[in-house]
């Protein structure tokens, strides 16, 4: 089984790490877990006038490590091997694309992540994904 685990740093995004873990283990089959971090820069746009876009793809690349880490240690501690992606875009069409193109058959992911106020206005990132994704969509709280 392939399963594919947007991580963003929450509380909801690690549970749902910590969940993956269990569930490859109790699947006993051979799973694959990709993680995948996605930044979108809109937020940016009054800064990339006077920064160099090289300079905004390494604070991004930063950040998400960061983000990744406590997902990396859940699964590291439930011995799941996984590998990482980092993505720059918006958030919801870059890990539906990803999902599409490395035909995953599971996503996993946090049922509220690290934005506040913006999912009040458009919508949050985990309700576009389980309305848009043609594979099954797991929201851990």
């Amino acid at each position: 089984m392939k399963i594919l685990l947007p991580v963003d740093g929450s509380k909801s995004s690690l549970n749902a790490a910590k969940y993956v873990g269990k569930l490859v283990k109790d699947l006993r089959s051979k799973s694959t877990v990709t993680l995948i971090s996605v930044h979108d820069d809109i937020g940016l746009g009054h800064v990339k006038q006077f920064v160099a876009n090289d300079v905004i793809d390494d604070y991004l690349k930063e950040v998400s490590e960061k983000e990744l880490k406590a997902a990396q240690k859940a699964l590291d501690t439930a011995g799941v091997k996984y590998s990482a992606v980092i993505k720059r875009g918006n958030v919801a069409e870059e890990i539906l694309a990803l999902a599409t193109k490395g035909k995953f058959d599971l996503i996993v992911m946090g049922s509220k992540g690290r934005t506040g106020i913006i999912d009040a206005l458009m919508g949050s990132v985990a309700q576009k994904i389980s309305n848009t994704a043609k594979q099954p969509v797991l929201l851990i709280k």
